[in-house]
């Protein structure tokens, strides 16, 4: 087998490899640009926002934020064609009475917004922001929802470096790294095995006893015997 075969068996895994530790946690998100989204479609009874929140950091993630129009486009985009979400969903922000403001849960700056023109309530204590899918826009609604047709939440890449505990990373090294050296001694030890039988060799893998002697040597001892038992 040439050694260039060696290296080819090794690219699938490797890609795994790579993909294990730069992509997304898993086939069920979507990756844009540097974030993975997942849109978890079960409907809950809550009690406040924070149960929302929740069942995104229970995925090691936290409820959406949205930094600009093309993000905006791309979830709504996914919404409709992938995920079948509801008219409304509710955005990781809420309004900090301290400064009079929106702020994104996950504590990224409000670099961008999208609200529909629509008059402010005097008072916006429990206010919170939903993305209105059939158009894209944002709107103003009370936080206090008692249940929730879906849940948009956003984790940041490298998930695993950002979210997961450093026991769980290491753990998944040392397996990824226990795969490729097995996958490497199991190649050599093919390799080596399929040469020597190729050359007519005996392996390490045969089990027939070898003699020290040929058959012809066998022979002429059997000859001599048999010539000493005629003169006798």
């Amino acid at each position: 087998m040439p050694r260039a075969v060696l290296p080819k068996l090794l690219l699938p895994l490797l890609g795994l490899v790579a993909a294990t530790v730069a992509d997304c946690p898993s086939s069920a998100w979507v990756q844009f640009k540097d974030s993975c989204y997942i849109f978890l479609e079960e409907a809950i009874k809550v009690e406040s926002i924070e149960d929302v929140r929740n069942q995104c950091t229970d995925h090691g993630a936290d409820m959406i934020s949205i930094h600009n129009e093309e993000e905006n486009a791309f979830i709504l985009n996914t919404l409709k064609k992938q995920w079948k979400g509801p008219d409304d969903i509710l955005l990781g922000m809420f309004y900090d009475t301290d400064d009079a403001s929106f702020k994104w849960f996950d504590s990224s700056n409000m670099t961008f917004d999208k609200w529909e023109d629509q008059e402010d309530a005097e008072d916006l204590v429990d206010t919170c922001g939903f993305l209105h899918t059939k158009t894209g826009e944002w709107k103003k609604g009370n936080c206090e929802v008692s249940s929730v047709e879906g849940t948009l939440c956003k984790a940041a890449i490298p998930y695993n470096k950002k979210y997961l505990s450093d026991n769980h990373i290491l753990i998944s090294t040392l397996v990824i790294a226990s795969t490729v050296i097995l996958t490497v001694l199991g190649a050599i030890i093919w390799y080596l095995y399929k040469r020597n039988s190729n050359s007519g060799f005996t392996t390490i893998f045969s089990t027939t006893p070898q003699s020290h002697y040929d058959d012809d040597c066998v022979l002429v001892v059997a000859e001599e015997n048999e010539c000493a038992v005629g003169f006798d």
